[in-house]
């Protein structure tokens, strides 16, 4: 292995130079993509949506971003192998099936990428405006009690972004989990009531609960830890903090302001912003 990896290009088998190619038979023909459609709703809908619109804990992967590679042997990579520190999982599929799923979420992709109307700029202040930044963090600034939006355009599609912003309790996103606490209860972004034994009523964003404890955010965003025996009740709702925002409260121009601004968080270095791969 070490020697092959020290070889020139041109002597290196063709085997080994092929490993992990589409071969000719998988290339997107309907039969290939029905097979990835399949495979896909069977196996990745649970968190990236049925049409693969993204879901609660998975991303959008039909608008032609991939935050981590947007190459066939790339895509293929993060299927298979998994991507560390998210909840992307490596996977024990057959490589045909794998090109098969890629073939599929190809067939997805717009062929061109619809303009984002509004003014990022303007945008930028409505989200200051409006208090997301009280709750949301971007960049390392800002709130802890939503979900960090500093790479969400790498994330979301522009359709959902407007959905949870009218709607948030439609659906809500998941929080990650310590994969080595096997006690633990699977959270979202929903919202968490602790009912004291005096009938005191404590409210926010769970981060993270076992059977006997909880620790949770409060709409006040201070951090707070109760053992459930010492606690009367406690509630889990799907019901978003996050108020709704509807026309009245943020007009129709406003929203796409808002939306091309937040298209252009798709992660940091450094601190500066930069475009999803």
């Amino acid at each position: 292995m070490i020697v092959a990896a020290l070889l020139p290009a041109a002597i290196i088998p063709a085997s080994a130079q092929k490993k992990n190619a589409a071969p000719d038979s998988t290339k997107a023909t309907a039969t290939t993509i029905k097979e990835g459609a399949s495979l896909f709703r069977g196996n990745c809908s649970p968190c990236h949506g049925l049409s693969a619109h993204g879901g609660g804990r998975g991303p959008d992967l039909t608008s032609g971003r991939w935050t981590h590679g947007s190459t066939d042997a790339a895509i293929f990579r993060t299927i298979s192998q998994g991507v560390p520190g998210t909840d992307m999982p490596a996977n024990g599929f057959e490589d045909s099936e794998i090109w098969a799923i890629i073939a599929y979420l190809r067939s997805l992709t717009p062929p061109k990428q619809p303009a984002i109307v509004g003014d990022s700029a303007k945008g930028k202040k409505l989200f200051e405006i409006v208090g997301c930044s009280s709750c949301h963090m971007v960049n390392g600034s800002g709130g802890r009690l939503g979900p960090d939006l500093s790479r969400v355009a790498a994330a979301r599609s522009a359709a959902y972004m407007i959905e949870s912003i009218r709607e948030p309790d439609k659906e809500l996103s998941n929080a990650m989990l310590d994969p080595n606490n096997h006690y633990s209860v699977p959270l979202s972004y929903g919202t968490v009531t602790v009912v004291m034994p005096d009938g005191e009523k404590i409210s926010g964003v769970a981060l993270n609960e076992d059977t006997f404890t909880i620790q949770m955010m409060t709409a006040e965003q201070s951090l707070r830890f109760f053992q459930k025996k010492d606690v009367k009740d406690v509630i889990h709702e799907h019901k978003s903090l996050m108020p709704a925002y509807s026309e009245s409260a943020l007009s129709a121009a406003q929203m796409q302001d808002l939306v091309a601004y937040l298209e252009t968080l798709r992660g940091s270095v450094n601190g500066e912003a930069k475009e999803g791969r």
